[in-house]
């Protein structure tokens, strides 16, 4: 029982970490990286799709991202999706590929990015917290229903705060790599 119940708070921690991972990849840097762009979803026909899998990304400069679409009538589609995203991005196509050129970041802009890294962190935090508190909580249940003994109860309390601490801690390093990644010049 304890055991099923430190299962399936590790498997969703695990979640909210990779969560926490892959919103870190969609924030820009001072470099080009496929990553900014990958999760896009593109309007084709009707259907939003990840840009993955409607173009090839490459980055053939360190400033520079190109998008080359696998059907060219897709062109515009994606160029409306990168203006609507966050990445403040300004596309140019010559009709059969798109280029990104990523500006350099300010000083201002960077400032930014970290408190926004910060924050994801700290909402990594509460998540994983969360988690806790309902683990916490079927193991109350548990006791209550006379399932686990009080000594099992103890033990599975201080699995949970075991993993807790975990899995903050690696948000934590997630996100202290992330604010250096974002103030490396």
């Amino acid at each position: 029982m304890i055991d099923d119940v430190k299962h399936e708070v590790e498997t969703k921690m695990k979640k909210a970490i990779e969560a926490m991972r892959s919103d870190f990849q969609g924030m820009r840097t001072g470099r080009a990286s496929p990553s900014l762009v990958e999760p896009l979803k593109v309007d084709y026909y009707g259907a939003p799709t990840p840009l993955q899998q409607l173009a090839t990304i490459s980055v053939p400069e360190a400033r520079l991202i190109v998008i080359k679409p696998h059907d060219p009538s897709t062109i515009k589609a994606i160029e409306k999706a990168v203006l609507a995203s966050e990445l403040g991005l300004t596309p140019s196509n010559d009709g059969k590929m798109i280029r990104l050129p990523l500006p350099p970041m300010t000083e201002e802009n960077r400032k930014k990015m970290v408190k926004l890294v910060k924050q994801r962190n700290e909402e990594a935090h509460v998540a994983i917290r969360n988690i806790r508190h309902q683990g916490m909580k079927d193991l109350e249940e548990f006791k209550s229903e006379k399932m686990i003994t009080e000594d099992e109860h103890d033990r599975g309390k201080e699995a949970l705060q075991k993993l807790t601490d975990k899995y903050v801690e690696e948000a934590n390093a997630l996100s202290k790599k992330k604010e250096e990644e974002v103030m490396a010049v």
